[in-house]
C-alpha cells in the first residue's frame, strides 16, 4: 500500500525480472525509472481488463515503435494512437496487461537522438473498454450457467424426480380437450394479432386473411358447442325413452341428429371454401409483387447500360476531338519549321548583300589612296557600274549594318511564335539573354523604321492599355 495514496501498485508478473534493465529495440530504446522513487500510481483494474493506456509517448512516435516496444507483452490485438503522445493498446488475454504495465516510468529514446521529440517518459495504466467488459460478462454468465447446470445434476442425483400422475381420458374427451384447446388458442392469436401494434404490421391482405380465418375460428367453435349441447339433449333423450319407449320419437331424434350433421358438414364446407379463397388472393398478391420486383429491376438494369452506352459515346466524342486537337497543333509546328527556314535563308542573304557592299567599300577606299589620274577615270567607272545596285539596296533597305540584321531575324522568329504579338519589354527581356548591351529604345527605333516587317497595335482599354508589336513581313509575300 502506498502512503497517502491508498493504491496498491501493480504486481512483478513472474516471466519479468524483478530489477528493471535497458530494453533495447530496433527502432528505440527503452531505459529504466530511478530504483528510489515510488512505484507508478494505476487505477483499479476493471473486470476483465485487456486494454491499457499509454502515455507520455514521443512526437515522433509511430505506430510501428509502438507495436515494436509492446508486442513483447504479447498478441496485440489493436493499437488507437491520437495526436496528443497517447494511445491505447489491447491484447488478447488479461495477463499481457501486467506484462505492459511492468514498462511504466521507462524512458523511451528513438535510435541515438536526443531531440526532445524523440524522447519520452512512457505511463501505463489500465483503461476502461466496453469490448472487455462485454466479453467478461459474457464470460460470468457462462460460468454461471454452468454452475446451475452442475447443481442440477447433483440434485437429481440424489433427489431423484417422482413421475407425474397420469390423468385418464377416453378418446372422445381427449379429441374434444385437442379441439378446445386448438380453437382457443387459434381465437387467442386473432384477437392479439387484431390490436393496432400489431395489426399495423400485416398487409392488406394478411388482414383480410386473419379477419376471414376468425370468422372461421369462431364459426368452428360454435359448431363445437351446438355438437355437445347436442350430445347432452341426447343423453337427456335416452334418459327418458327408458322409462317410456317410443318409435316414433327415436325416428324423430334421429331424423334432426342427421339434420344437425348435415349442416355442420355444410358449414365446413363453406369454411374450408373460404380458406381456399383466401389462399388464391393471398398467392395472386405474391405474385404480383414478385412481377414488380421483376420489372423494377430489368428497368434498373436498362437504365445502367443507357448510361453506360452514353458514357462511351462521349468518351469516343472527347477522343476524336483530342485527335483533331492533335492534327491542328502538327500542322502549326510544321508552319513554324517552314517560316523558320525562310527567316534563316532571308538573313543569310542579308548576310551575303552586306559582305558584298563591305568589300566594294574596302576596294573604292584602296583606289582612292592611290593618286593615279590615269587610272582613277576607269576604277571610278568600274565601281560606279559595281556601286549603283548596293546604293540601291542600301538606299531602299532601313538595315544600317550586320548587327541590325540579325536583330531583325531573331525579332522575327521570336514574334512569329507569339502570333498574338508581344511588348517591346517582353522582346528585349528576350534579346538580353543574347546579348546584355541591347537597349529597348535601340530595338524600337529599329523596328519603327521596318513598317513592312513590324507593326505595332493597342490592346486592351483604360488603364490596362498595352502596345504590343506583331510580325508582318508575309503580308506582303501574300498579296504579290
Amino acid at each position: 500500500m502506498m502512503p497517502g495514496l491508498g493504491i496498491v501498485p501493480p504486481p512483478i508478473p513472474p516471466d519479468m525480472p524483478a530489477v528493471k534493465e535497458i530494453i533495447h529495440c530496433k527502432s528505440c530504446t527503452l531505459f529504466p525509472p530511478n530504483p528510489h522513487l515510488p512505484p507508478p500510481a494505476t487505477r483499479e483494474r476493471p473486470p476483465g481488463c485487456k486494454t491499457v493506456f499509454v502515455g507520455g509517448l514521443p512526437e515522433n512516435g509511430t505506430e510501428q515503435i509502438i507495436m515494436e516496444v509492446f508486442e513483447q507483452c504479447g498478441e496485440v490485438i489493436a493499437i488507437r494512437k491520437s495526436k496528443k503522445n497517447f494511445c491505447h493498446i489491447r491484447f488478447a488475454e488479461e495477463f499481457m496487461v501486467d506484462k505492459a504495465l511492468y514498462l511504466s516510468g521507462y524512458r523511451i529514446r528513438l535510435g541515438s537522438s536526443t531531440d526532445k521529440k524523440d524522447t519520452g517518459r512512457l505511463h501505463v495504466d489500465f483503461a476502461q473498454a466496453r469490448d472487455d467488459l462485454y466479453e467478461w460478462e459474457c464470460k460470468q454468465r457462462m460460468l454461471a450457467r454452468e454452475e446451475r447446470h452442475r447443481r442440477r445434476l447433483e440434485e437429481e442425483r440424489f433427489h431423484p424426480p417422482s413421475p407425474p400422475p397420469v390423468v385418464h381420458y377416453s378418446d372422445h374427451e381427449c379429441s374434444i380437450v385437442a379441439e378446445k384447446l386448438k380453437v382457443e388458442q387459434i381465437v387467442a392469436v386473432y384477437h392479439s394479432a387484431s390490436k393496432q401494434k400489431a395489426w399495423d404490421h400485416f398487409t392488406k391482405a394478411q388482414r383480410k386473411n386473419i379477419s376471414v380465418w376468425c370468422k372461421q375460428a369462431e364459426e368452428i367453435r360454435n359448431i363445437h358447442n351446438d355438437e355437445l349441447m347436442g350430445i347432452r339433449r341426447e343423453e337427456e333423450m335416452e334418459m327418458s325413452d327408458e322409462e317410456i319407449e317410443d318409435p316414433s320419437e327415436m325416428k324423430e331424434t334421429d331424423e334432426s341428429a342427421l339434420v344437425s350433421q348435415v349442416e355442420a358438414l355444410k358449414e365446413e364446407n363453406d369454411s374450408l371454401r373460404w380458406q381456399l379463397d383466401a389462399y388464391r388472393n393471398e398467392v395472386e398478391l405474391l405474385k404480383q409483387e414478385h412481377g414488380k420486383a421483376s420489372r423494377d429491376e430489368d428497368t434498373t438494369k436498362e437504365q445502367q447500360l443507357k448510361l453506360l452506352q452514353q458514357a462511351l459515346q462521349g468518351m469516343q466524342q472527347h477522343l476524336l476531338k483530342v485527335q483533331d486537337e492533335y492534327k491542328k497543333r502538327e500542322a502549326e509546328l510544321e508552319k513554324v519549321k517552314e517560316d523558320k527556314l525562310k527567316i534563316e535563308t532571308l538573313l543569310e542573304t542579308l548576310k551575303e548583300q552586306q559582305s558584298v557592299a563591305n568589300e566594294e567599300d574596302k576596294e573604292r577606299d584602296v583606289t582612292d589612296g592611290q593618286g593615279n589620274e590615269s587610272s582613277m577615270p576607269r576604277v571610278c567607272a568600274c565601281s560606279q557600274e559595281k556601286e549603283r545596285p548596293v546604293e540601291k539596296t542600301l538606299s531602299n533597305s532601313p538595315v544600317k549594318s550586320e548587327r541590325e540584321a540579325l536583330l531583325v531575324g531573331i525579332i522575327s522568329t521570336f514574334l512569329h511564335v507569339h502570333p498574338f504579338g508581344a511588348s517591346i519589354e517582353y522582346i528585349c527581356s528576350y534579346l538580353q539573354r543574347l546579348d546584355s548591351k541591347i537597349c529597348t529604345t535601340e530595338v524600337e527605333v529599329l523596328m519603327t523604321r521596318l513598317q513592312t516587317t513590324f507593326k505595332q497595335e493597342l490592346s486592351g482599354v483604360g488603364a490596362s492599355l498595352e502596345k504590343k508589336w506583331k510580325f508582318c513581313g508575309f503580308d506582303g509575300l501574300k498579296m504579290t
